[in-house]
């Protein structure tokens, strides 16, 4: 069982993927600086592509090192969060809903057309997760912080809701899908060229 263990983590932890992790982390909390509102009546709800670099980083390592990283990047967020920590909980669990479903299926099934349809998927996972998360996590937030009636405000902004995060989450899987494989080849070649190094050095002595 410890060898095991040990091998699981140095399969999903080595030097090349955590150095790559924190490239990627860093990446999306720099992006989530740019998030801006799209709808006046919910400001509150913000677009950014953070999800961008955790869905391409799934593809490429899989959902351990995705979902690593997007609980690290919500750590780094809670240095300029308003909402106690509420705020980040939340957008973990819709980020994590948004890419669990296609780096896992990648796995087992590449192209185009599964990673379209592992997309599509996507989409109404993250709607469907930011629908409960808003309802029982950001909204009763609000409703304390502002003193209003969680059920009534969550009734009138719920369509709201639901279109940002199908605008949100179609506008980053059209991103991924157009530079998914070039990056992909990029990083693997890259890492490729970084796991020789050793053997080579080993080999010249």
């Amino acid at each position: 069982m410890k060898e095991e263990t040990k091998s699981m983590l140095k399969r999903h932890f080595s030097a090349t993927h955590i150095a790559y992790m924190a490239l990627f982390t860093a990446l999306a909390f720099v992006v989530t600086f740019l998030e801006f509102p799209i709808f006046p009546a919910a400001d509150f709800l913000k677009l950014d592509f953070a999800n961008v670099f955790f869905m391409i980083e799934g593809f490429i390592f899989g959902p351990v090192e995705a979902v690593v990283s997007i609980g690290i990047k919500e750590l780094l967020c809670l240095t300029k969060s308003s909402s106690v920590g509420v705020g980040e909980l939340a957008n973990f669990l819709m980020s994590v809903s948004y890419i669990i479903f296609p780096s896992i299926l990648y796995r087992f099934k590449k192209g185009k057309w599964w990673v379209t349809l592992s997309l599509i998927i996507a989409c109404f996972f993250q709607v469907g997760v930011s629908l409960l998360v808003n309802r029982y996590i950001n909204f009763p937030l609000y409703g304390k912080l502002y003193n209003l009636n969680v059920t009534e405000y969550f009734g009138r902004l719920w369509p709201f809701v639901v279109y940002f995060n199908l605008i949100k989450s179609v506008a980053v899987s059209l991103i991924v899908f157009l530079i998914y494989k070039p990056l992909s080849r990029l990083i693997r070649a890259t890492a490729e060229r970084f796991s020789k190094k050793p053997a080579e050095g080993k080999n010249s002595k």
